[in-house]
Order: structure tokens, then C-alpha cells, then sequence
């Protein structure tokens, strides 16, 4: 007796199948959970500890990767500074979108999920240092890319977004959605 592949798996009624809801909400609110508690922990941890060293750096790996003390006023590489209430408005927007795309959207793929979270806890993340710190954000990570020249002091919020927009391009790329066209059979 040959079988059919595209035959599918009829589960008794008395054995409970997971909701695509309930996975979901599995899989985003422990990311951004865990990530926003990260984030607000490393900046904690860090400024704290070269504070009572009484330094405002301190090298991982010499002439590479530092500690640093660095508080910015604005936005990614320091854009918009000055403009505290301006930045506040936009991250609360954008959380509020990345909370409807991830309610009201219905995706079920892991890497946008992760993505979403991921966005939220890093913007979350910044938000909690714009509104609790003065207008700053706390960035500490120093990286050296060549003799002399610094990439612009980051933390792990803005790791977090820089990972989510990677994650969604890796997925526009990598994953393209299936058509929800169906095919004209003749």
C-alpha cells in the first residue's frame, strides 16, 4: 500500500495542540524581557564599577575593545542631541508600533518575532535612560576599529537594535514570504 505524502495527521481531540498565540507570546516576551533587564543591568553594573575605581575607562582587550563612560544626548551617533522630548516621542511611537505589528500581525516566523523583541527591548532600553537619566542615554562599549579611530561609544539596547534590523533584513532576504496568491491550474 503506497502512502500519500501530502496526507495529513488527524490528532484526537483529546490531545491539545499548541496555539500559534500562545507560541508566540512564548517566544517575544522572554527576549524582551531578558533583553531590556540586560540592558538596564550592563549599564548599571558598568557605570557603577568604574565610578568607585574612579576611572571613566578601562581596557578588555588593549588598543581593541574598552569600558567606557560615555552619556549621549541624542539619538545614534549622537544626532538630534539636544532634543530629549523629541526622541522620548519617537521611541514611544515606535514601540507602539512594534507592539501592534507583533499583536495585530499575525507572523509566525521565529526570526521576526525574535526581531520584534529585540527592537522593543532595545528601544525600551533607551527610553529608560531618556526619561530616568536626564535626557542622556548610558553608553559604555568602545570599540577601536584602527589606530586611534573609535566607533562611537554603544550599549546593549543599541546592540539589541542593530541585531533586529539584521534579523529582519535575514529575513526579507533569506526567507521570502509564500505567496498568498493561489496558482491558476488549468
Amino acid at each position: 500500500m503506497a502512502e500519500d505524502k501530502n496526507q495529513k495527521i488527524n490528532f484526537p481531540s483529546s490531545v491539545p495542540r499548541p496555539s500559534s498565540s500562545v507560541f508566540r507570546h512564548l517566544l517575544f516576551w522572554p527576549i524582551f524581557g531578558a533583553g531590556l533587564i540586560l540592558d538596564l543591568w550592563s549599564k548599571y553594573a558598568v557605570f557603577e564599577w568604574l565610578k568607585k575605581r574612579g576611572q571613566d575607562g578601562f581596557a578588555i582587550i588593549d588598543g581593541f575593545l574598552r569600558l567606557q563612560l560615555a552619556e549621549n544626548p541624542g539619538a545614534a551617533f549622537g544626532m538630534a542631541a539636544g532634543h530629549r522630548w523629541q526622541l522620548v516621542t519617537v521611541s514611544v511611537i515606535a514601540i507602539v508600533v512594534v507592539l501592534a505589528v507583533f499583536i495585530f500581525g499575525g507572523t509566525e516566523r521565529k526570526i521576526v518575532l525574535v526581531a520584534l523583541a529585540f527592537f522593543a527591548a532595545g528601544v525600551c532600553g533607551n527610553l529608560y535612560d531618556r526619561l530616568f537619566n536626564g535626557g542622556f542615554v548610558r553608553d559604555f562599549i568602545d570599540v577601536v576599529y584602527w589606530p586611534g579611530c573609535h566607533w562611537p561609544a554603544f550599549n546593549v539596547a543599541d546592540s539589541m537594535l542593530c541585531m533586529a534590523v539584521g534579523l529582519l533584513l535575514l529575513s526579507s532576504f533569506c526567507f521570502p514570504r509564500r505567496s498568498s496568491c493561489s496558482r491558476v491550474t488549468r
